[in-house]
């Protein structure tokens, strides 16, 4: 994938593709929609981002591995705290956000619309 005095940056950014679901492929094979990261003059490594709605459920996953329990079985602060976060990362502005997310947190569409406007109106 790299020359040989790549690995260390490779490494340093590797944390930050896998948490925001990317992938990192070989420099040369990069597409139009890749990102190719230089490192000391020279393509080191391209990282493919996730379409929008793999996106979101990375999102998801990792809030439950944060969380350390399943999201649906969280109480309903946690539950509204969890809708909080996830309007500011623009998880409802994804198709089928709403019912997503409410699929996670096992509620309704209608409790998650709640919690919007509930941090809307505080």
């Amino acid at each position: 994938m790299s020359g040989a005095g790549d690995e260390p940056f490779i490494a340093a950014v590797k944390p930050l593709v896998d948490a925001m679901g990317g992938e990192m492929i070989p420099a040369d094979e990069a597409g139009p929609d890749d990102v190719v990261l230089s490192w000391e003059g020279r393509d080191a490594v391209a990282v493919r981002l996730p379409q929008l709605a793999d996106s979101l459920d990375h999102i998801l996953a990792a809030m439950e591995r944060r969380k350390g329990m399943p999201l649906a079985d969280l109480d309903r602060k946690a539950k509204q705290e969890v809708v909080r976060i996830l309007e500011a990362r623009g998880a409802f502005s994804v198709r089928h956000g709403v019912e997503t997310v409410a699929s996670a947190l096992g509620v309704s569409r209608f409790t998650v619309y709640n919690y919007l406007n509930r941090e809307k109106g505080a």
